[in-house]
């Protein structure tokens, strides 16, 4: 399943996403005497695209376009060997090292070893509607989303 996900085209307005965020702190769990602990395979889009508010109408266009924005993420992160089956792997928004990105953390349990990603601090769209999704099937946890779209109104 790795390899198909790996091997998968890349949309026009997608990127391949591996900001992994590092650990200072190297933790000991409960269980590494009896499992080793590892880290899961992960593979991990950003969906980026244009902001045509008023401002960017004005003074873009098609040729020129503005700076591209980060609109969303999604998550595969790959749990084959889980001991327990039945618990499903949590996600976790912590606060970031500056103001404006948060860490997102994947916990699983044994015998895998947390795993947190920087992400951009914005309000997510929790609407399955809008390309929400969060679900563990079949030894992958998928989580995607895009950010809340503000519209302007005077």
């Amino acid at each position: 399943m790795y390899k198909a996900e790996a091997n998968r085209a890349v949309d026009v307005d997608e990127e391949a996403f591996n900001d992994e965020a590092t650990e200072t702190v190297k933790k000991v769990y409960w269980w590494h005497d009896k499992y080793r602990p590892r880290k899961p395979r992960f593979f991990n889009r950003v969906h980026t695209g244009y902001e045509w508010n008023k401002y960017n109408q004005t003074h873009y266009d098609t040729d020129t376009p503005p700076p591209k924005i980060v609109q969303g993420y999604k998550f595969n992160i790959f749990y084959p060997d889980l001991i327990d089956k039945t618990k499903v792997p949590q996600y976790f928004v912590e606060k970031g090292d500056s103001p404006d990105v948060e860490i997102l953390r994947f916990s699983a349990g044994p015998p895998y070893e947390d795993i947190a990603f920087r992400i951009v601090k914005r309000e997510w769209e929790h609407s399955h509607k809008h390309g929400f999704k969060c679900t563990f099937d079949r030894g992958i946890l998928h989580l995607w989303f895009n950010f809340r779209r503000y519209k302007y109104k005077r």
